[in-house]
């Protein structure tokens, strides 16, 4: 296997159509062997009989896993070239995804039933010699077997929603997380983005100030309404308070509608990390547009690259352009100067790859579709930004962030979150979730700092401190029993969505000023190690996440709170 993989990783066709037919000898003889009536005898036998009847899996699993996933796998790969649906000036070349499709699907399928069959073996009573080929066994076709699922949706995916079979039009958000958000930041600028097979453009500029009022505001359902309030459903600004994209998305999409008549077929949402992930791809992109010209005059950058776009969009840009309006253009022109270098194949695809997986990674970008049958797809992985259903582990934590004092102090806030696994009581886990927040801004931020940045007292929240509604979620049937702010209890909301428990506490730091709250969980029915999501801020998402630590507990004692 491991010189299989060289040579396809090599595109060394020959070299890898040698090797299947190797591999296929080895399994074949193997699968011949096992399937000798003595060897069924021998599985009969008491004691010694489970070892061969688990050899007999593990070979003819393996066969089936050469024959039926590795054989269509080899035939296809020099075609499956992932980095042909990356846009170039001639479109991305969507038809060696879509030729291979049936048959990575047929692969992953194949793995997945070997898989399942192995993982159905228990290896605890076998004899060495067996048992440890046989979890080394499973863990390889588990992990097999979820990146090939991965690649089967993906080949039947992308294709589709870059308009292979009809042109498909997106709503883009730019997420600006200067103003947090649940999902990230308040979804100031917005844009078109179309995919007609393959081809990329960006279209139809906007921001969600100028799309006004909802009214009536758009219905959402009474679980959220009761945590985020009904501006969910009245301001493009709050459709992300929930930290559920698709209830997020779905709204969006209806706001638009209803504002300009057009009905896009989903909602992408990034953040300007995403556009500096890919500006190190692609280099720096020049800012031409007309719709900047009123802009150049102040003083910002010309040029945008990798490591200045974040700090030039979520703090220069306050400092020098006064009016929202041209603000939000600027937003917009630089998300439509990047998607002009991308669309023109700047960037090596490696790159640009790695870039968007980062982005992905760190849940910055988001994918909502209104088809159903391409959402329920979205829907197992974490690029749909559910907070439910198969993209959800069983013992996930949520952390998210709502800003409260309507301004972009967000940019000076630095946290770290960290999950603390208790004591268990009465044969419960229980698990705490602490966040501690520092705002960095200056002692003088409330008179130097822009006026727009601070929010000026207008919300009720001093100039130059920022007040934020911490959300925590816990995993689905558990109760959230307490909060605290560095150390003394603290009133919180206690909410339900989609079954899970949920915790708000409201904070408010001034310049300098840190603080730790906890939300202590219980009841927790789920024995799986825990994992943590976090609102994606200005700071990397791996200095946010503390590793998970353990409370130091007396194993033979079940301990009562």
């Amino acid at each position: 296997m491991p010189q299989l993989q060289e040579r396809l990783i090599a595109r060394d066709s020959l070299g890898a159509e040698e090797a299947y037919e190797s591999l296929r000898e080895h399994t074949s003889s193997a699968t011949a062997t096992v399937n000798d009536p003595m060897w069924g005898l021998a599985s009969a036998l008491p004691w010694i009989g489970p070892n061969f009847g688990a050899t007999s899996e593990i070979a003819r699993s393996a066969n089936d896993v050469v024959e039926l996933g590795v054989g269509p796998l080899v035939n296809v790969f020099t075609s499956l070239d992932w980095e042909s649906v990356l846009p170039t000036r001639l479109g991305a070349d969507l038809a060696p995804i879509q030729g291979a499709s049936q048959k990575v699907a047929a692969a992953s399928h194949a793995v997945k039933a070997s898989s399942d069959r192995l993982n159905n073996i228990e290896a605890t009573h076998l004899l060495p010699e067996i048992a440890q080929p046989l979890v080394m066994a499973q863990k390889k076709l588990t992990a097999a077997a979820e990146t090939l699922e991965v690649a089967s949706d993906a080949a039947q995916l992308l294709p589709q929603m870059m308009g292979s079979d009809s042109s498909r039009h997106y709503l883009l958000m730019i997420q600006n997380i200067a103003e947090t958000r649940a999902s990230g930041g308040i979804p100031g600028a917005l844009a078109v983005l179309t995919f007609e097979n393959g081809h990329m453009s960006f279209d139809q500029q906007s921001s969600a100030a100028a799309l006004g009022i909802m009214a009536p505001v758009v219905p959402v359902d009474r679980q959220q309404q009761q945590i985020y309030s009904s501006r969910l459903g009245k301001y493009m600004q709050d459709v992300n308070l929930t930290p559920d994209f698709p209830t997020a998305a779905a709204t969006a999409q209806a706001m638009w509608e209803r504002k300009t008549g057009q009905r896009v077929d989903g909602v992408i949402s990034i953040d300007p990390a995403v556009l500096s992930y890919i500006l190190q791809s692609t280099g720096p992109v020049a800012l031409n547009g007309p719709e900047l010209a009123e802009i150049k005059a102040s003083g910002l950058p010309t040029e945008l690259t990798g490591e200045n776009v974040v700090p030039t969009l979520l703090s220069d840009v306050y400092a020098r352009i006064q009016q929202p309006e041209l603000q939000d253009s600027y937003f917009a022109g630089v998300a439509k100067e990047v998607f002009t270098a991308l669309s023109s194949g700047k960037g090596e695809p490696k790159d640009l790859i790695a870039g968007i997986t980062r982005g992905t990674e760190e849940r910055r970008v988001l994918v909502w579709s209104s088809d159903s049958s391409e959402q329920s797809v979205l829907a197992k992985y974490p690029v749909s930004g559910s907070i439910s259903g198969a993209s959800v582990s069983p013992a996930q934590f949520g952390l998210y962030f709502n800003d409260g004092t309507g301004a972009k102090m967000d940019y000076y806030v630095k946290r770290t979150v960290q999950l603390i696994k208790e004591c268990p009581a009465d044969g419960y886990e229980q698990t705490t979730v602490r966040v501690t927040s520092t705002n960095t801004a200056p002692a003088d931020a409330a008179t130097s700092l822009p006026a727009y940045v601070t929010g000026a007292g207008i919300y009720g929240v001093a100039a130059g401190s920022v007040q934020t509604n911490i959300v925590a979620y816990g995993p689905v049937q558990a109760n959230v029993e307490s909060a605290t702010i560095d150390g003394v209890k603290a009133p919180f909301a206690p909410y339900l969505h989609a079954d899970r428990p949920v915790g708000v506490v409201a904070q408010q730091l001034a310049p300098g000023e840190s603080k730790t709250v906890e939300f202590t969980f219980g009841k927790i029915v789920q024995h799986t190690e825990p994992n943590l999501v976090v609102t994606p801020s200005v700071q990397a998402v791996k200095d946010v996440i503390r590793p998970t630590a353990n409370a130091s507990c007396d194993p033979g004692q079940s301990q009562s709170r």
